[in-house]
This record gives C-alpha cells, sequence and structure tokens, in this order.
C-alpha cells in the first residue's frame, strides 16, 4: 500500500477551503424558492453508526440554515451502496442529498458490478470529515495489542472472529489486510452498520469500527482499543497506538464523509449546500464535537472530492487484489 498518509491527501487545503466559500462575495445563490419543503438526507448505514450520528449533527444545523427540516433516511446495505444508489436515480431537484461515506463510492467499484457510477450519477459537494478506525477486542480477551492479537490467533486456530460495519466497508478491508499482513486467520461477521453488541458480550471478540461509533465505549472502558487504522497518530486519538507503528508499517485504512447529489442537481442548489455545509462545519460547537469522536476536520472543496475520489478507486483496487478479497457468492 502506498506509504504517502491519506490523512495528509485529504486535508490539504481543507483549512483553506472552510474560509473561502464564506468569503467569496457575489457568490451564485440558489434559487430563489429553495429549499421550500423538507430535504432528505439518505445516510447508506443504519442509525447509531459514525455515519448516521455525523449526518444527524449536520442535519439539524443545515434545517436551522435553511429554515426546513433536513430529514435522516437510513437505507443500509451493501456498504451503503443501496443508499447512494437511491439517490444516484432520485430527481435532481435539490430536495434528496446524501451524506456519502467512501466506502460505496471508492471500494465497491472494486469488488462487484455496480447499479451507479460514483462520478458520473452524483455530484460531489466536497469531503467534511475523515476518520480512522478502531482495532477493538472484548475486555475479557487476554489481548492489549496487535501483537498479542496475532500471537492468541495463531495459538487459537478458528476461535477469533471479528466485526465490521459490513462486507466492502474500510472496516472489512482493513481487518482482511491485517489477517494477510499477520498470517493469520480471523473469521469476518459483517453487520450493517456500528453492532457493536456482539463484542461487548464477547460473541464476536474482536471488532474493526469506525473511532466515531467506537471511541465512547473505548473512553468508557467497555472495549479495549488495540491499534488505530491511521497511518499516524492524530490529536483525536493521541494515547492510542496506531496498527502501522506495531510492526505492520504503512498500513492505513480511513473513512471519510462528504455530501453529494443526484447528477443534474441545479449548480445553485449544490454550491449552496456546500458553502452552508463548511458554515456548519466551521462552528466551534461542531468542531468539537466532530474531534471528540475521533474525526479529521477536512472541508474540501466539490473538486477535491471528485479528484479523491477518481484517485482512491484504483488504489483500494490494488490493496484488494493484492490481499485477494472476495465478496461471498
Amino acid at each position: 500500500m502506498n506509504n504517502t498518509s491519506t490523512r495528509r491527501r485529504l486535508l490539504a487545503g481543507g483549512t483553506a477551503a472552510l474560509a473561502a466559500p464564506l468569503a467569496l462575495p457575489g457568490m451564485a445563490r440558489a434559487q430563489a424558492d429553495w429549499p421550500n419543503r423538507p430535504i432528505r438526507l439518505v445516510v447508506g448505514f443504519t442509525a447509531g453508526s459514525a455515519t448516521d450520528v455525523t449526518a444527524r449533527a449536520f442535519a439539524q444545523r443545515l434545517s436551522e440554515l435553511w429554515s426546513q427540516p433536513v430529514v435522516v433516511e437510513n437505507v443500509a446495505g451493501n456498504a451503503g451502496g443501496i443508499g447512494v444508489d437511491r439517490v444516484a436515480k432520485s430527481t435532481p431537484d435539490g430536495y434528496t442529498l446524501m451524506w456519502a461515506a467512501s466506502a460505496a463510492l471508492t471500494i465497491l467499484p472494486s469488488l462487484q458490478r455496480l447499479p451507479y457510477d460514483p462520478l458520473r450519477d452524483l455530484v460531489p459537494m466536497g469531503i467534511l470529515l475523515a476518520m480512522p478506525s478502531l482495532v477493538l477486542v472484548n475486555n475479557d480477551l487476554p489481548v492489549r495489542s496487535i501483537a498479542d492479537l496475532v500471537a492468541y490467533a495463531r495459538a487459537n486456530p478458528g476461535k477469533l472472529s471479528y466485526g465490521t460495519p459490513g462486507v466492502g466497508t474500510p472496516q472489512h478491508i482493513a481487518g482482511e489486510m491485517l489477517c494477510r499482513q499477520a498470517d493469520i486467520k480471523m473469521e469476518h461477521i459483517p453487520y450493517r452498520g456500528a453492532a457493536l453488541a456482539d463484542t461487548l458480550s464477547g460473541a464476536v471478540p474482536v471488532a474493526i469500527q469506525n473511532a466515531g461509533a467506537a471511541m465512547p465505549l473505548v473512553r468508557d472502558g467497555r472495549l479495549r482499543c488495540i491499534g488505530v487504522t491511521a497511518l499516524q497518530r492524530s490529536p483525536n486519538t493521541a494515547n492510542l497506538p496506531t496498527v502501522a507503528e506495531q510492526g505492520f508499517p504503512g498500513f492505513e485504512a480511513l473513512s471519510w464523509f462528504g455530501l453529494m447529489a443526484p447528477a443534474g442537481t441545479p449548480p445553485a442548489i449544490t454550491t449552496r449546500v456546500a458553502a452552508d455545509a463548511l458554515r456548519v462545519l466551521a462552528e466551534p460547537e461542531i468542531r468539537t464535537r466532530m474531534n471528540g469522536l475521533g474525526l479529521e476536520i477536512v472541508g474540501g472543496t466539490p473538486d477535491q472530492m471528485r479528484q479523491t475520489i477518481a484517485t482512491e478507486i484504483p488504489r483500494w483496487a490494488r490493496v484488494i487484489e493484492a490481499a485477494r478479497i472476495e465478496l461471498p457468492r
């Protein structure tokens, strides 16, 4: 895997992007009658997942800015792909938006034939947040590091399983990369979101989940984090070791979240949505809340989002091919 940090690429220019749309005089505004009814914000994962939690924080503030309800609609399944497909086929009138997670846009194209094209059928409006995942273990498992996990898996063949938010998610890919690089076997248990109850109970002793969903449980001591899937430690997870620093240099698997709309949505509307999302992202309360969940503030532009998708599709394809990852038949 390329050792160039995905976090560095995503964050490049992000701070300037946060301020730029607010400072442009005469920026084109959306049509005068938009919005005049509720807006649907589609989330491709279940309620309580990191995707859902971040989407709802933005939906609340955008509702206040637009004086119209922004209703979160959870359309879970296929690593977010079902929700993306629904948005891609929606009327491009600005009343259906996507809180997009990276997997359905950059990983799934290398795993299956999709009913949508991430770059042709959707309009990017900017990556807002980036987030590593956490490798978690049940507190009763005698594992306190990645080295412990590897040793335990080798000493107890067939006994370990790990849960993720679904097949084809960055967490699934991270788990398969770890198994391959460490030469161990763990059974993959896919869920339809951040289902951590089985790890808490010990039924599925290992989990790889977004930091946004898992950090509260780690802080409360209910689950133990033994590794972060970022290439380097960030201020938000500074007390947690990365997988990379524990004998797996270059190991990295990040998620990111951004806004998209169906292709053909009027540019005046997408411009306004992008600018208002950055206004929300610039609010100290939102930044503090997102950082507390282990997320990095990105604040990228629509063009940066389009370029990131175009770059990450072949990058993930190489990882998937090298790790021989396939969807179950």
